[in-house]
């Protein structure tokens, strides 16, 4: 899974390509938010957090510039795409 680490903050997108809906993981999550992450060698317990408002935005149009694909999904539905934030406990 793709994720954008930012100001030591780690995110994930439930783009699903720029599909009409939203993955299935990302309604595992809101159900259960307490998950454990893996990045790289570290591997931590976290809580996931949707992200909303001009929170969003912000770190969507960070990832959308990084990784312009993201921008292609957005466009492609009619969704909000989710954005997740990965807390570390």
């Amino acid at each position: 899974m793709m994720y954008l680490s930012e100001e030591g903050r780690i995110y994930v997108f439930a783009s699903k390509a720029g599909a009409d809906t939203n993955p299935d993981w990302f309604h595992n999550l809101v159900a259960h938010p307490q998950v454990t992450i893996e990045v790289g060698k570290e591997k931590v317990k976290a809580t996931a957090h949707p992200v909303t408002g001009e929170e969003h935005d912000r770190i969507y149009a960070v990832q959308a510039e990084r990784y312009p694909g993201f921008a292609e999904y957005q466009a492609t539905t009619a969704r909000k795409i989710p954005v997740v934030e990965l807390v570390r406990a």
